[in-house]
């Protein structure tokens, strides 16, 4: 029998004006907003494809203003809903674990956020296949941009490291290691995949998963086709 694990996603409400706005312009905000609600309903989908995933999403921001709310809402009926907690983005995320294992003690936990909609069920089962079969303490996927797009954690209290790594920055990702390594840890490697922070980012990953919506979101926004 598969061993389940935790698949967590951390997530931010698409709302204009404060969702993606590095993509305006050229997107407008209401744009960049559907843009963040598709990516946000693809992961989704991917998520709650792998087998033996048990789907835990840490959302922060209004849904009831964000952008494709009844969709989302649709979509959180599959998954455990938790809120973010945290003066900052790296207690946040170092929360959002503990808050994960406590609904689901002893698993696991494979964590992703939105920004990577190329994802496929196949893809995650990989990625959190070191620390769910017993191999590994730890998985770390690095990003295109310097910072890392999944994390995977045999014990989710090692996730209190993120704490004290300054996020969103060029050298997140090895900043992120180093305090895995120091924590004790051994992490493994998961595939290198792009971030969607810029308009280029987002029309460089639509070209990969033309198929869903947020190639579809993107090619709205006009002035150069998805390939």
């Amino acid at each position: 029998m598969t061993p389940p694990f935790v698949l967590l996603v951390v997530a931010k409400a698409p709302v204009a004006g404060l969702a993606k706005t590095r993509l305006c312009p050229p997107a407008t905000p209401v744009q960049a907003a559907e843009i963040a609600a598709a990516a946000l309903l693809d992961t989704l989908d991917a998520v709650c494809a792998v087998p033996g995933a048990l789907p835990v999403v840490a959302m922060t921001g209004d849904l009831g203003a964000a952008a494709r709310p009844v969709e989302i809402g649709m979509a959180l009926r599959h998954v455990t809903t938790i809120p973010q907690r945290g003066p900052d983005f790296g207690a946040r995320l170092a929360n959002a674990h503990a808050d994960a294992a406590a609904v689901h003690t002893g698993l696991p936990i494979l964590q992703i956020g939105m920004d990577t909609p190329q994802v496929t069920p196949e893809l995650l089962a990989a990625a959190a296949a070191p620390v769910r079969h017993g191999g590994h303490d730890s998985v770390l996927g690095p990003a295109v941009d310097g910072g890392w797009w999944a994390l995977g954690l045999a014990e989710p209290r090692h996730a209190q490291v993120l704490a004290d790594v300054p996020m969103s920055r060029e050298d997140t990702g090895i900043r992120t290691l180093r305090a895995l390594v120091a924590g004790g840890l051994r992490p493994s490697g998961a595939p290198r995949l792009s971030d969607v922070d810029t308009m280029a980012d987002a029309r460089a990953v639509a070209a990969g998963c033309p198929g869903g919506r947020f190639a579809r979101a993107v090619t709205a926004v006009g002035g150069q086709a998805v390939a």
